[in-house]
């Protein structure tokens, strides 16, 4: 076999061996078809979002999709930022395995943070900021271990900050300001230890009754209890001036009223 030959066949070989990245990913085609269905476009950003284009969304690192970005035949970055886009999360994102990144920050998406992201096990950057989500946050976010962005700031989210999340040691940024969370902050994440990234106030400032560090103290508790223990004080006070005075009108009633008797009995009384 000549030179030409053995090249010919090493070539063959070689291109054997590669992936298919050209073939259609169905788990890649359910995750977007599942997501179109569930959001509204008002503003038709997403032009080329069709069943189509769906079935076919990347060909090795090229990608026929607005907001997506391909690496090796299958979706490793959604990015749909400030699209005005409208509707909820399909819990079928989690069929898109290879994600790394999703972005669906500055929009008007409603309803809760789907809990079958947990899935998404190459996830390593969630922005869903800017938004109008409600319910919790998942503890199943947890399982991605990989995350080290998570980004949640103003949303409508409420309960407690998942201590679980505290687990995630690549996290680096951490973001719940302004929403609706209550509780403690966890230890795990407000106090965070050794060389892990720590996340000052602003990671939770805007969200009423969440508390610990580092968020300052609430002094509007304490004054809260004073005002308390004022109005208690005032009403004590109140209830106290109004009892003296309602005796005091009453010694005054009594004695016009027995002056007025004497005054019966002295033009009763025979004169002598």
């Amino acid at each position: 076999m000549g030179v030409e030959g053995l090249l010919l066949l090493l070539w063959l070989l070689t291109c054997g061996s590669l992936p298919h990245s050209t073939h259609p990913d169905p788990d890649d085609e359910a995750c977007l078809t599942h997501l179109s269905s569930s959001i509204q476009d008002p503003n038709n950003n997403l032009q080329n979002w069709t069943r189509t284009t769906f079935q076919n969304p990347c060909s090795g690192f090229t990608s026929y999709l607005q907001g997506a970005t391909c690496n090796n035949g299958r979706i490793y970055k959604l990015s749909l930022t400030n699209l005005s886009l409208r509707g909820s999360l399909s819990p079928f994102l989690s069929n898109c395995t290879n994600l790394q990144a999703l972005d669906l920050s500055s929009n008007s998406l409603t309803g809760p943070i789907p809990s079958d992201l947990q899935y998404l096990v190459n996830l390593a950057v969630l922005n869903l900021s800017s938004n109008r989500l409600s319910g919790s946050i998942p503890p199943q976010l947890a399982f991605c271990a990989y995350l080290n962005v998570i980004d949640l700031h103003d949303n409508l989210l409420s309960g407690q900050i998942p201590q679980q999340l505290g687990l995630l040691v690549r996290l680096s940024a951490f973001d719940v300001s302004n929403n609706r969370l209550s509780g403690p902050i966890p230890a795990s994440l407000g106090n965070r230890s050794g060389n892990l990234p720590r996340f000052n106030a602003t990671s939770y400032e805007g969200n009423k009754d969440l508390y610990g560090y580092p968020l300052p103290p609430l002094k509007n508790k304490g004054l809260s209890v004073m005002a308390i223990v004022g109005i208690g004080l005032g009403s004590g006070f109140l209830s106290l001036v109004l009892s003296f005075t309602a005796v005091c009108i009453w010694l005054r009633v009594a004695e016009e009223k027995m002056a007025a008797e004497e005054g019966k009995i002295t033009q009763l009384m025979p004169e002598y």
